[in-house]
């Protein structure tokens, strides 16, 4: 059962929704070689291809690859030259996201209301099209190189498009072994000490959002190191972004500042991916190679005094490695992959939600154990 699959936002207040924000329209990420990387997603996670956009649709600037799964738009992006921002955005952060891109009312609106609050402008509003319309385009900044695209489209603003995604996209279907990815449920930005108000003041002013859930040290913490977050949410709590920083004094390097160091600057940690069964779904991608984090056999020992009755099997839980953490509403089952880069930066999140509108801050003390761990092993603790 998925009890927060609320992609389009209330829009009516403007109060809660200043930008006009609908639903997260696509994740961009910058790869090395998206080539290989459309491989990996497509048989590892399960999407499968349906565009294309590169030299041989007329672009001589970046090779692009739409990998879809049900409501989640991955676009890997490649550029095809060193002089592309793209390029130094790889040699600086190797593959990571570029773009949390929006799908908005009106991206002009959008635009110049987040740039009257504040915002740092990318792009300014402009047409992009091909034979199959008009998309209505405008980009601003976010943390580290990140951006936030907007876009609108189809909404009577005189922008329509009827291609199989965006202008200069091709369809190019190569079917994957779905694993049952529904769609993002949130993504988790790490920023540098001392930035994790000032970005979440960046939220709030900008966006409109506001804070749905505060983390502090003594909640995030192990015997070598600790951090803080903050969960900003839109007004309907559908688009939901968690902002991490290190927090100082524990002696270990924290997660949040080693993926400072080797991604070069604040950036996309992680994609919370939502499920329908996350007992299926963990045994495809494990069967499909997919590593992922271990807690000890102990989580599992104390699992039934912690949570109460659970639909699920302890056993099968524990076999697959999955966490279970419960709210007043519910109770949610999480698991985490190790980074899929080489530098230790992005990973994911799989999880499903039976009510729960939680994070999982029952199971933090037992993961974070399990990522020092792996931090150990890399030198980075």
């Amino acid at each position: 059962m998925i009890t927060e699959t609320h992609t389009e936002v209330d829009t009516n207040t403007a109060v809660k929704n200043p930008l006009g924000l609908k639903k997260i329209h696509h994740v961009e990420f910058y790869v090395g070689n998206a080539k290989q990387a459309e491989f990996f997603y497509r048989k590892a996670f399960g999407f499968s291809r349906a565009g294309y956009m590169g030299l041989e649709t007329g672009n001589r600037e970046v090779t692009s690859y739409l990998l879809r799964q049900n409501r989640v738009n991955f676009i890997l992006t490649t550029p095809l030259s060193p002089d592309h921002p793209g390029s130094e955005h790889i040699k600086q952060h190797g593959d990571g996201v570029h773009d949390i891109a929006f799908l908005v009312e009106d991206a002009d609106h959008a635009f110049h209301e987040a740039a009257k609050r504040g915002a740092r402008p990318v792009e300014q509003p402009h047409d992009h099209g091909d034979e199959n319309g008009v998309v209505r385009h405008a980009s601003i900044a976010t943390y580290g190189d990140t951006i936030h695209s907007f876009l609108s489209y189809n909404n009577n603003n005189g922008h329509n498009y009827s291609g199989p995604f965006l202008p200069g996209f091709v369809a190019q279907e190569v079917a994957g072994e779905e694993v049952g990815i529904q769609l993002v449920d949130h993504i988790v930005g790490n920023v540098e000490l001392g930035k994790m108000n000032f970005w979440c003041d960046f939220y709030r002013d900008v966006m409109g959002f506001e804070r749905y859930i505060t983390f502090d040290d003594k909640d995030i913490s192990t015997e070598y190191s600790s951090l803080m977050s903050i969960v900003m949410s839109d007004g309907g709590h559908n688009i939901k972004f968690p902002i991490n920083e290190p927090a100082i004094g524990k002696g270990g390097k924290s997660q949040i500042q080693e993926y400072i160091d080797f991604y070069g600057s604040a950036g996309a940690q992680h994609v919370a991916l939502l499920c329908k069964d996350i007992r299926s779904t963990v045994a495809k991608l494990q069967a499909n190679g997919v590593e992922f984090l271990r807690v000890p056999d102990t989580y599992y020992e104390e699992l039934a005094d912690r949570i109460g009755e659970i639909d699920e099997s302890v056993d099968e839980l524990k076999e697959l490695g999955i966490l279970v953490d419960r709210d007043d509403e519910g109770y949610l089952l999480q698991i985490f992959t190790k980074p899929v880069e080489d530098r230790p930066t992005v990973f994911y999140e799989i999880l499903q939600r039976k009510g729960c509108k939680g994070f999982g801050k029952g199971n933090f003390k037992a993961l974070f154990v399990s990522i020092e761990e792996e931090q150990r092993r890399r030198g980075n603790l």
